[in-house]
């Protein structure tokens, strides 16, 4: 493996807000990357480093890879809303290195006090967590995925260096590689030649049907229906009623049984920064993310963004009978 920057499994501390101050411009960002007021809780606390942001997915710009130079994301640390205006996405955070220092277990745990470096941080970072817009049009927010864009390099999809490079950077091991190396390979060339399908799951409406609602609750057991079902549900396009449904990475957890993990009612639009209002069911499973393993444009992704699911493409579970088919372990351990 390559060394020098962080890599997976190494220990880090996050800086305390008065070092991280200093690298940050005039509007919270280093290197077009905003450090946000969710962020400012894991100061001084220590935390492993899952992967380097080598190549994560252009949601702005689809169907694109970037890189995000000298950054790392630690274990599944997310974006909690609070900065701005309660946002549902839960995004994974994005770390600089330069807010980041790597760390043994024996060395002695960083005490973080309030101060004014860190009452500055926060103001500087809540500051610009929004645009400043004409208070009669609709509010622009500023975060991390807003700005990926801006703040990331593009990855062409037959750059076989970027490829290589997830595994060199000791991002995924070997056989882990190999696997999604060759399905990118495979698909990169259906796609080139025209034969990979613009919606890998069809529906078979011309219009979304209307569907019971289920009233789901974080905690709930669901069934997610079987692939047929779902393609039932949607119109040829892949959506039901203005929400897609993915076709390339929703669709392996067809017959699985997961937890719901919430109900999303608003989130921020990464294309044009506007929160959006959701007024129907919608809602989002435990374990359930995209894994960066099946379509183009996300190979070895490690945003693990979590998708949307309609009401229609689940059953519920009673509980009862989920105790005696299934056992606790296993629900929603899932084929991650």
């Amino acid at each position: 493996m390559l060394r020098g920057g962080l890599q997976r499994g190494d220990l880090v501390e996050v800086k305390p807000p008065a070092e991280i101050l200093a690298t940050l411009d005039d509007r919270g960002m280093l290197d077009g990357l905003p450090f946000m007021p969710e962020m400012l809780a894991y100061c001084g606390r220590r935390y492993l480093v899952d992967k380097r942001a080598e190549k994560i997915c252009d949601t702005i710009h689809y169907p694109t890879s970037r890189r995000l130079p000298d950054t790392v994301l630690l274990e599944d640390l997310r974006c909690d809303g609070s900065g701005h205006a309660g946002c549902q996405a839960e995004c994974r955070l994005f770390w600089k290195e330069a807010w980041l220092r790597r760390v043994s277990p024996g060395d002695r745990t960083l005490l973080i006090e309030s101060d004014e470096a860190t009452i500055a941080l926060h103001r500087l970072a809540q500051q610009h967590a929004q645009q400043a817009t004409d208070p009669d049009s609709v509010p622009k927010y500023v975060c991390q995925a807003t700005e990926l864009y801006r703040a990331t390099q593009r990855v062409h999809s037959w750059d076989l260096r970027a490829y290589f490079r997830e595994y060199t950077v000791g991002n995924v091991g070997f056989r882990p590689f190999l696997k999604v190396f060759a399905r990118a390979m495979v698909e990169e060339v259906r796609l080139k030649l025209g034969r990979r399908p613009a919606v890998t799951l069809p529906g078979t409406q011309q219009k979304s049907p209307s569907a019971r609602a289920l009233n789901l609750q974080p905690g709930d057991l669901v069934r997610v229906k079987t692939k047929e079902q779902i393609a039932d549900t949607l119109t040829p396009e892949g959506f039901n009623r203005g929400l897609w449904f993915d076709g390339d990475e929703m669709v392996r957890f067809a017959g699985e049984t997961r937890r719901v993990r919430r109900r999303v009612q608003r989130f921020i639009n990464d294309r044009n920064a506007e929160m959006i209002e959701l007024r129907s069911d919608c809602i989002t499973l435990e374990g359930a993310v995209c894994s960066g393993e099946r379509a183009t444009g996300r190979w070895f992704c490690p945003r693990a963004i979590y998708p949307y699911w309609r009401d229609a493409w689940l059953e519920r579970i009673d509980s009862d009978a989920a105790t005696n088919s299934t056992s606790a372990a296993d629900v929603g351990r899932g084929r991650m």
